[in-house]
């Protein structure tokens, strides 16, 4: 049997910013009323994370949940456990309304960092990515360039950035190009 491997095998790039792939990550899409106790038992079960508010993001490390819509979450776990997780998820909500699937190998996820992070993601995306309006633990969906992503961050100057597999090499050069030396703006 082969080995899983990520979807660019943890290409990385220095420029303003640092941009890497980060490896296989556990991901569980969990759709159901975000309100249900149940559902807040699974997810803190699973991750040890309360159910989060609107865009946000309780991350640690490559555990955590996120607020993806007023009706679903992205449960993360090691890559290891994600399927021992979706078992227990799934059985602690039979029953319950809900929808829980293992998203990990149709996402690839990036990390952006250092003092121009935010100019990295702001030109890629249509958000104000402003300290004052942009801060640790929040989460924002919408566009990079002409794709879908998801990017919240870990710290002042760290972004993690999901996407879809199938769009991970135009993500990574779209973060490539938007990082090259002597492109800073200045804005943030």
């Amino acid at each position: 049997m082969s080995e899983p491997i990520s979807a660019m095998n943890h290409d990385s790039y220095d420029g303003i910013a640092k941009v890497e792939e980060c490896g296989l990550q556990g991901m569980i899409t969990l759709r159901g009323d975000l309100s249900d106790k149940v559902l807040a038992k699974a997810v803190k079960d699973a991750t040890g994370q309360k159910v989060p508010g609107q865009r946000e993001a309780l991350v640690k490390g490559d555990t955590g949940v996120c607020w993806m819509s007023p009706d679903e979450l992205l449960v993360l776990v090691q890559y290891a456990e994600v399927n021992a997780k979706l078992a227990d998820i799934a059985g602690a909500l039979s029953g319950t309304h809900a929808l829980a699937v293992n998203v990990s190998d149709a996402r690839a996820v990036f990390r952006v960092s250092g003092p121009n992070a935010r100019e990295v993601l702001g030109k890629l995306a249509p958000v104000d990515l402003s300290p004052d309006a942009f801060q640790p633990g929040q989460i924002r969906r919408s566009r990079l360039a002409q794709v879908a992503g998801a990017f919240w961050m870990d710290d002042a100057e760290t972004f993690r950035v999901v996407c879809f597999r199938s769009a991970a090499d135009y993500v990574f050069k779209l973060l490539k190009v938007a990082a090259q030396p002597g492109s800073e703006v200045g804005f943030y």
